[in-house]
Parts: C-alpha cells; structure tokens; sequence
C-alpha cells in the first residue's frame, strides 16, 4: 500500500452546485468585517430553523408555508429564500458551516498524523455542532424520523460528509499505484464510511437518550474500534512507519517493562499493549 509522505495535500470538498439539494458551503472570511457577516448570516439562519421547528411541532410539518415561518422569525419572505431553498431545508441550518469547519481540519493536520486519526477529528465539529444544543438537536430527530422528506434531507448532508472524508483519506495514497488488484481505493472508502457510521450510531444514542450522557467519551469509544479495525490497512506503506505495531515485553521479575510503538499508534493501542504485557508476565 502505497502511502504518501507529504501530507500538506488540502482536502477537496465534494461542492455541489445550485441544482443540488444542499447550498455551496461558504468560503472562511478572510477580514474582520467578512466574519461578522458570516456570524450574522448563521444567527439568522438559527432564528429561521427555530421558527421552522416550533410550527412543524405545533401545526405540522405538511401544513406550515414558508411565509408562516418567515413571519414567525420576523422577516420577509425573500429574506428566507436568501438562507434556504425549501422549508425541509431550513432546518438543517449548520451543515454547510459544520462541513466547512471539517474541511478547516483536514486541511490543517500535522504531517505526522495517522490520517485515519485526522477524519475521526473532523467528523467531530459534527458532533460538536449537535451538542451544542441537546434540546434542538432531539426535537431535530424526532422530526426527521416522522417526516420522509426531512429523512432524505438528513441522509444527503451524511452523504457528503463521506465524500469529504474519502477524498481526504484518498489522496494520501499514490494515485499512480492504482491499478487492478489494489484495494486502497475500496479500503479508503469503506473507512470513510465505518467513520461516519461510528459517529451516526453514538449520535443516534445520544439522541435516543434526550441528548444526556457523554457523548464525547462514547465517541472516542466508537472511533477506537474504526481505528482497531481499519488502521493498520490505511497507511500500511508509509515511508515514515520504520517501526513495528505496538509490542511490549516484563523481565521475569517484572522490574522492568519496555514498549516499542509506532509514533502514530492510537495511545488506547498502546495501552492495551502494556496492559497484556503486565497481565501475561
């Protein structure tokens, strides 16, 4: 498996165009005045889904208009239209600024880490954006499994988080040694897809469970499995990795313990390492 050494590729986001049923995400402000328009443009964005949410709750999903929930936020109808293309989509406010800031870490991963590591810390702005707030985020789960538009909203944003992850997961193996019989290509892709996975059953969890817990520690959990799973496939070929997978071993005497790791190996790897060394001396 071929690994590319140089990791300062930029991730390549999976744009859609205006036809397709998600919005472009927006370019990261360069200026002071760039960013508070930005701000001002997701607190608007956050006002409208709010209103979307209360009438879908208290009228129904099917019987509330745009115009009822312009008005229940206060603006014109074309102020909606500005933000949203459709009501189903107007309460997904956060996706495009979510992905943007999964991109931003991508982007900005240390040379030196496991590039599986990296997706598993970019799909985590996604959970961030769900827990930042637990009461709208449940009363969010509990709309799109009632209404099949909204379903099919929700499994479109997924969808594109997976094509951001395996672009990214991709273009750290050398294209020019794929060819028939190497697997990078589905093992790159599948792992993109166990990621997501991972994050989309604790996230249901969580959501299940009102939004209580922690989520983040559950996460971890999750990813430790991908990891496990996967991380010894990605990345297998790098020039970098000089050294064989965790392994530790006690004197007879249990004075002393000594482990050999990669420096990229998951610490939970490491410790369960030790952890057998000590039980088995």
């Amino acid at each position: 498996m071929q690994y590319v050494r140089s990791m300062s590729k930029a991730a390549k986001s999976p744009r859609t165009p205006a036809s397709a049923d998600a919005p472009e995400a927006p370019a990261t402000p360069a200026t002071p005045a760039g960013s508070r328009a930005a701000a001002q443009r997701l607190k608007m964005r956050r006002e409208l889904a709010a209103a979307a949410m209360e009438l879908f709750a208290t009228k129904g999903y099917e019987a509330t208009t745009v115009d009822e929930i312009a008005a229940t936020a206060g603006v014109a109808r074309r102020t909606f239209f500005r933000h949203f293309r459709s009501k189903e989509e107007a309460i997904f406010p956060d996706h495009d600024d979510t992905l943007t800031r999964a991109e931003a870490v991508l982007n900005a991963a240390p040379a030196h880490e496991h590039p599986l590591d990296t997706v598993c810390r970019g799909i985590k702005e996604v959970m961030k954006m769900y827990a930042a707030a637990p009461t709208v985020s449940v009363e969010r789960y509990r709309l799109t499994r009632e209404v099949p538009t909204l379903r099919e909203r929700e499994i479109a944003s997924v969808a594109r988080y997976e094509r951001l992850f395996t672009r990214y997961l991709l273009g750290h193996f050398d294209e020019s040694a794929h060819h028939d019989g190497n697997d990078d290509p589905l093992l790159a892709e599948v792992a993109a897809s166990a990621v997501v996975t991972a994050h989309n059953h604790v996230l249901r969890r969580w959501l299940r469970a009102g939004g209580q817990g922690d989520v983040e520690t559950q996460l971890d959990h999750a990813f430790a499995i991908v990891r496990k799973t996967f991380g010894s496939g990605i990345g297998a070929g790098r020039e970098s990795t000089s050294l064989p997978a965790p392994a530790a071993t006690a004197s007879a005497h249990g004075e002393v313990l000594v482990t050999v790791a990669r420096t990229d190996a998951p610490l939970d790897e490491v410790m369960r390492t030790i952890e057998t060394a000590l039980r088995d001396r």
